[in-house]
């Protein structure tokens, strides 16, 4: 609107100038620096709000000034026309419709012409000679308008479907923050429950063992137990302070995923006293995104052999073949029927898994075993052909066999309960 106000100052400076240049004099010149000064105390009272606000009674208040005043300069000096260039213009963007804006132009234009009739006495030649021009001055003003009110109406639409756009995207972006806490929420759920909670399972279970022993007098059990209780605790407290660092898991900071895996295994027999098997084929350096995600079901999954399973054996296989790698987690607990329901430490599982690419399968009856299986698609380096060996003590089998014999009912995908590896 900066611009509208600098070009009717201009336009009506330049017309002041060209009545005193041209050699205006006298009550004419009073009379027409008269109207242009009507002109400009509407525009600065009605005019300039008008155009801000879009309200029609100023707007209208205004263009009755502009008119009459025009035509009143125009009766005294023919150069006072200068002024249609910013009238016109004025009309145009202050009249909303397009009907309105060519009625406005028209009223315009008999204003201007009887000013220049009445400026040479209402001769009928000069009737006959103004009427055609002025016409042809109506029509390019009206053309002009035309384009004017369409440019203004597009250039309105566009802000608001620049507005539009804008609301979308900061609706967007709050969607999108509001996924992401809950994703982080979800993720922290998980990796506090797959290694803190654990860890504290693990430590519960020690001291009660450790308990037990002493009612029974057996010292050595007992400074067994608290071994245990306080490599578990420095484990707990290592992974705390990896989770608040947001770095990879401890175990996997120094070691590779299959020692990692062979570390969690030995602790595992070391602390329930089953029969633990580990065994890793054609393994090598693997992403570390699918390294913590196998790690963590493995952890998952022996949680809920040691709670739920009462297995005597249990196997663990990692394999790589086909561009996959695939953890095999297989006892000879009780195993679970088709009745039980997911839990929370499974599902988690499953989700990292899905967030890998991979799949979670869990297979097992009620009092034949289970065996849980996840495999992750990785990329790169050469694969080797999987090995199939049974466990150390014969029970359970390789890659899924545990637990398969007939009957077997295979869960897809996995189920959490309170039997088997699937809590």
């Amino acid at each position: 609107m900066r611009w509208w106000d600098a070009a009717f100052g201009v336009i009506v400076a330049l017309t002041a100038a060209a009545l005193v240049l041209e050699g205006t004099r006298g009550v004419p010149l009073v009379i027409a620096l008269g109207a242009l000064a009507a002109i400009v105390v509407a525009y600065l009272l009605w005019g300039a709000r008008a155009a801000r606000t879009r309200e029609r009674r100023l707007a209208v208040a205004y263009l009755v000034v502009l008119v009459l005043g025009t035509g009143v300069a125009v009766s005294q000096a023919g150069i006072a026309t200068f002024l249609m260039f910013i009238a016109f213009a004025q009309v145009w963007m202050l009249l909303e419709s397009i009907r309105q804006g060519v009625i406005g132009c028209a009223v315009l234009a008999v204003s201007v012409t009887v000013g220049i009739v009445a400026a040479y006495g209402f001769a009928p030649g000069v009737v006959l000679s103004v009427v055609p021009q002025m016409l042809v001055t109506l029509l390019f003003a009206v053309a002009l308008g035309l384009w004017f009110h369409l440019a203004m109406r597009r250039a309105e639409e566009h802000a608001r479907l620049l507005d539009e756009l804008r609301a979308a995207q900061a609706e967007l972006a709050r969607t999108n923050h509001e996924a992401g806490v809950v994703a982080e929420r979800e993720r922290l759920a998980r990796e506090i429950h797959d290694t803190l909670a654990q860890g504290f399972t693990s430590v519960v279970m020690q001291a009660q063992a450790a308990t037990a022993a002493l009612d029974i007098g057996d010292d050595a059990a007992v400074r067994e137990r608290l071994h245990l209780v306080e490599d578990t605790a420095r484990d707990n407290l290592a992974e705390a302070r990896a989770l608040v660092a947001a770095f990879a898991p401890v175990a996997l900071q120094d070691a590779s995923l299959p020692q990692a895996l062979r570390r969690l295994t030995e602790r595992y027999a070391l602390e329930t006293e089953q029969v633990v098997s580990f065994e890793a084929d054609g393994v090598g350096p693997l992403p570390p995104a699918t390294e913590v995600v196998l790690l963590r079901a493995a952890q998952e999954a022996l949680t809920n052999v040691r709670r739920h399973a009462r297995a005597v054996a249990v196997a663990v296989r990692l394999a790589r073949a086909e561009g996959a790698v695939t953890l095999t987690v297989a006892d000879d607990g009780r195993g679970f029927g088709p009745d039980v329901s997911d839990g929370f430490g499974l599902a988690g599982m499953r989700d990292r898994v899905r967030s890998a690419g991979g799949t979670l399968s869990v297979r097992s009856q009620a009092g034949a075993g289970t065996t849980l299986q996840v495999r992750v698609p990785v990329e790169g380096a050469a694969e080797t052909a999987p090995r199939d060996r049974a466990g150390s003590d014969g029970r359970a089998g390789s890659d899924g066999e545990a637990g398969s014999g007939d009957g077997t009912r295979v869960v897809e995908p996995a189920r959490d309960g309170t039997q088997g590896v699937a809590g």
